[in-house]
């Protein structure tokens, strides 16, 4: 008699755009990496937005607390994939709101957030906890 080897697959869901249409839905591509150093009070955060979230954008800036939310201080790289990236070092202890600004005319939120905000512009903000 042979045993069968039983597996296991996760599957990731995501709400519908119509839950939340301002956030970016997830991707392979997409999120926050956190790496919280052990020398000094800062994490390095990689911030990643997907290609799928700004198909055809030509720019994205991330925009928050620790850039006084500038459109110009933090543009986000291009890479192969045409996902948007950019990493930060950022004070531990701490939380910041933070948006991406597409080609200087839309904003989105992340869905790799610790948590959301309301703004007082009526919308929501992304919040990464460190």
């Amino acid at each position: 008699m042979v045993a069968s080897k039983r597996t296991t697959k996760s599957v990731r869901t995501t709400p519908s755009k119509t839950s939340r249409p301002s956030r970016v839905a997830p991707a392979k591509t997409g999120g926050i990496e956190k790496a919280f150093l052990k020398s000094r009070p800062i994490c390095k955060v990689k911030f990643t937005l997907p290609a799928e979230a700004a198909p055809g954008a030509q720019t994205v800036c991330l925009m928050g607390e620790f850039n006084n939310w500038s459109r110009v201080a933090t543009p986000m790289k291009r890479q192969k994939n045409n996902a948007f990236t950019v990493s930060l070092d950022l004070e531990k202890g701490r939380s910041y709101r933070f948006r991406y600004l597409i080609d200087d005319c839309r904003f989105e939120n992340d869905w790799a957030a610790d948590r959301y905000e309301p703004n007082p512009f009526g919308g929501e903000d992304s919040i990464v906890e460190l």
